[in-house]
């Protein structure tokens, strides 16, 4: 299995590089605050749980997220979620009543897709080749699938998970034709992990591989603005399926594109993060970081 990762120890230094190594000292800071946020720990406690000094740990997130810990903290809390709930009836509103279907700017990564056919889907991924590779991220290794006509898949593992969560996704389309390509398939991890890519002259191909039912969230997951949130009852009005919550809810632990199509920012009802197929640490983790680019931009 390690001869199919790249090493990147030997690797020249990158943005996103440095992000994935620092994640796994966020995994730790990410662990504890969640567990301890009601009593809003001092840093030399998360710096302590961190195995870090609480300088360290202060420089770590400012270059990680842009966000001081005690910011990032706060980005965590119960209070925080709810404000990100406020205005998430609106802004789908908003997003519907400006037209947006199809090319354009869908969300911050400038995302344009298409949906297979539903013949496509029942095949399993007969016909289609699939490339993959292994990439660096800040939220730790990301598996970036690619298809002929864009991403057609997106994971995360952390280390020593990578073939188990690519395994995870293969199963999704288990007639294809998979090829490792890390050289074909970096340009996709590069325009969706650095922001400094996110451009709507060039913007981010996704092909959406599974039923219909499912394929309409994902659409309208793509309709959440990165620092907000909603709820599963609010997808489910939005495509006119008022008591399919829980159907929405399998649907999104099915989205194969996680990250570009937003999954992580669907929360619970009172504002309580509920799971997430990739971990909740993880989502956690995504929240917190969004929260410091959207207060950069």
């Amino acid at each position: 299995m390690k001869s199919m990762l790249p090493d990147l120890r030997l690797a020249k230094p990158s943005k996103q590089g440095a992000a994935l190594r620092d994640y796994d000292s966020v995994r730790r800071a990410i662990g504890f605050i969640s567990e301890q946020w009601r009593t809003q720990p001092t840093i030399e406690a998360m710096a302590d749980a961190a195995h870090l000094t609480p300088d360290e740990l202060h420089h770590l997130f400012r270059r990680w997220a842009g966000l001081t810990p005690k910011d990032f903290m706060q980005a965590l809390t119960l209070d925080h979620a709810k404000r990100l709930l406020r205005d998430s009836a609106s802004v789908l509103d908003a997003a519907y009543d400006s037209g947006l279907s199809g090319p354009g700017r869908l969300h911050d990564l400038f995302v344009t897709h298409e949906a297979m056919s539903p013949g496509e889907w029942k095949k399993g991924g007969e016909g289609m080749t699939l490339r993959y590779g292994f990439h660096p991220s800040p939220f730790g290794m990301a598996i970036v699938i690619a298809s002929e006509r864009g991403l057609a898949g997106l994971a995360f593992a952390d280390e020593g998970e990578e073939m188990p969560a690519l395994a995870d996704m293969q199963r999704r389309w288990p007639l294809a034709t998979y090829i490792e390509s890390f050289a074909e398939t970096a340009p996709f991890a590069k325009r969706i992990f650095d922001s400094s890519q996110w451009r709507a002259d060039q913007p981010l191909r996704v092909v959406l591989i599974g039923t219909d039912f499912e394929v309409r969230v994902w659409e309208t997951l793509l309709k959440i603005p990165m620092g907000r949130a909603t709820t599963y009852g609010d997808v489910a009005c939005k495509i006119s399926s008022p008591k399919a919550s829980r159907a929405v809810g399998a649907a999104v632990g099915r989205n194969p594109v996680s990250f570009v199509v937003p999954c992580h920012r669907v929360i619970g009802k009172s504002g309580a993060l509920t799971g997430y197929h990739w971990g909740i640490t993880r989502k956690r983790a995504m929240l917190g970081w969004e929260s410091g680019q959207a207060a950069g931009q």
